[in-house]
């Protein structure tokens, strides 16, 4: 019913899209002649996939799964193509492959200087069709409002308010509104922030596991 999400895809759509912004990262020596332009992202495009789909991007060497076969190979490769040797290697992933060994997307970038970064290998499962939607909540603190007054609303719709009142109006409501908001509110503030956690555009590029 659902089509699985190719990160990769994604990233190509945001690249078509956006416009390069100046950034500073550390880099790796390519020969231009040989660098294949499909596999060149830069950094605000990487960041838009990690928050929309609550992905990190950290050093490789945080990376707890295995690498594939194919991945060392594809590096070898380029090392061998570019005459250099691939340093300070980046992952985009989700938070769990920096902790435990998982099947999910990732992908493995070198950077290249002024932000751009050179698509290695990816491999793994893709993503869950719904991650998209499922983490949306969790986007930035502006769509974590909003989920909160539509699941908010959504759950007063259930309230039986004639048990408390014989005539409920509009402002009964409201009312049952107000407080439902108020519930929800406590709890996504204890779980994003009692909890250590925080919304995608705060975590991704952080290497910290109480994000």
């Amino acid at each position: 019913m659902f089509t699985l999400t190719n990160i990769r895809q994604e990233l190509d759509q945001v690249r078509e899209k956006s416009s390069a912004e100046e950034f500073s990262f550390s880099k790796n020596s390519f020969d231009i002649d040989k660098v294949d332009a499909n596999r060149v992202y830069h950094i605000t495009q990487i960041k838009k996939i990690c928050v929309d789909y609550r992905l990190r991007f950290l050093d490789a060497t945080l990376f707890k799964g295995q690498f594939p076969v194919e991945a060392v190979e594809e590096i070898k490769n380029i090392e061998c193509a570019h005459k250099t040797e691939l340093t300070s290697l980046k992952m985009m992933a989700p938070s769990k492959l920096f902790k435990l060994e998982n099947a999910d997307d990732p992908l493995l970038f070198a950077p290249m200087g002024n932000g751009y970064f050179y698509l290695i290998h990816q491999w793994g499962n893709d993503l869950h069709p719904l991650r998209k939607l499922l983490v949306w909540p969790f986007k930035n603190l502006i769509t974590m409002c909003m989920a909160t007054l539509i699941a908010s609303f959504v759950l007063s719709l259930f309230v039986p308010i004639s048990v408390f009142t014989p005539n409920p109006t509009s402002s009964d409501f409201f009312l049952v509104y107000f407080f439902m908001f108020k519930s929800i509110a406590a709890i996504v503030i204890y779980y994003t922030f009692a909890r250590g956690k925080n919304v995608n555009q705060a975590i991704w590029n952080s290497k910290y596991y109480n994000n």
